[in-house]
C-alpha cells in the first residue's frame, strides 16, 4: 500500500528524515533527532516511545548549544590571546565558531519543522 501526504516540507526539512506520512517517517525522525542529544538520552524510554517528547529535548539541546557557540565567539578575541595563541589561530576559531552558529541555527530551524510534523501528526491520531 502506498501512502500519500499532503505535508508540505519546508527548505529546513533534515535530508536524513523521510517525507512526512511515508512509510517510517517517525522513525527516521527518531533516528535523526537521537543523533542531536547526548547518548544517554537514547535509552530512556520515554524518549524512544515519544519522539514528539525526544523533538521537545533536542530544542532545548540545540539552543543549549547555540548560546554556548555565541559565547565562544564574543569571548574569543579577548580571552584566546591569553592563552598564547597566534594571530592566525585566532582568526581561524572566531570563523570557526561563527560558521558553528550559522550551523547551529539551520539544525535548530530544522529541529522545528520535525517537531511540528511529529505534533500534527500525533493530533491526527
Amino acid at each position: 500500500m502506498t501512502v500519500t501526504t499532503t505535508t508540505r516540507i519546508s527548505q529546513d526539512w533534515p535530508c536524513q528524515v523521510k517525507t512526512p506520512g511515508s512509510y517510517d517517517w517517525e522513525r527516521s525522525a527518531a533516528k535523526w533527532l537521537r543523533e542531536l542529544v547526548p547518548a544517554r538520552y537514547a535509552s530512556y524510554p520515554a524518549l524512544i516511545r515519544h519522539p514528539v517528547l525526544l523533538a521537545r529535548h533536542a530544542q532545548i539541546q540545540v539552543q543549549h548549544e547555540i548560546r554556548v557557540a555565541r559565547t565562544a565567539l564574543q569571548t574569543a578575541r579577548a580571552d584566546l590571546p591569553g592563552l598564547g595563541l597566534p594571530e592566525s589561530v585566532i582568526e581561524h576559531t572566531i570563523k570557526l565558531y561563527a560558521a558553528e552558529v550559522l550551523q547551529l541555527q539551520h539544525i535548530a530551524r530544522s529541529v522545528r519543522a520535525v517537531t511540528r510534523a511529529l505534533t500534527d501528526h500525533n493530533a491526527g491520531r
